[in-house]
């Protein structure tokens, strides 16, 4: 486990999960979201380009779904986690997560900070977005995972933060 792609729908924990998992690994993590997101919410130009320079490194661990780089990123890591947690916990947490950020101001990426509970209701904004993608995010996978394509990599389904848990605490740092 050297190159490690955290998958998953939006809320479910993958940053977090992602972070430690780097942390025990003791191999860089690289944080997707900020490549991708510019000032006041604009998808950066050099995304692909960073994502590309960033995980050519021969250990790291990373989190997202970005159509743009998926296949790259399952082309070079070695290992896949899915976390594929139940549609109302993700929600709880994608929740719980916007407020926290809302009401403490914190920048997220490049200056981008959460906007308020009006914004929630946009479409495109994470509690909104886990909702309705959740099942689309489980169906995609699942037939992913199942590809023979994929076989070469060790792919890991985590249903409950319990899983994530035993998962983190299986995990030490590389031998190099």
């Amino acid at each position: 486990m050297q190159r490690v792609l955290v998958i998953g729908c939006s809320g479910v924990g993958k940053s977090t999960l992602s972070r430690r998992l780097a942390t025990r690994l003791r191999v860089p993590y690289v944080e997707l979201d900020a490549l991708h997101h510019g000032a006041g919410w604009t998808p950066r130009p050099t995304f692909i380009a960073d994502v590309d320079h960033s995980t050519r490194a021969p250990c790291w661990v990373t989190d997202g779904n970005y159509t743009a780089v998926r296949e790259m990123l399952w082309d070079r890591a070695d290992t896949v986690v899915w976390l594929d947690l139940p549609r109302l916990l993700v929600e709880w947490q994608v929740v719980q997560r916007s407020f926290v950020r809302w009401i403490t101001r914190a920048e997220l990426w490049n200056g981008c900070r959460e906007r308020g509970p009006l914004h929630w209701l946009n479409p495109e904004h994470p509690i909104r977005w886990s909702w309705r993608k959740h099942s689309e995010y489980t169906e995609r996978y699942g037939a992913r995972f199942a590809e023979p394509k994929w076989a070469h990599l060790d792919r890991i389904r985590l249903v409950s933060r319990k899983d994530m848990r035993r998962f983190l605490a299986s995990v030490g740092p590389i031998e190099r």
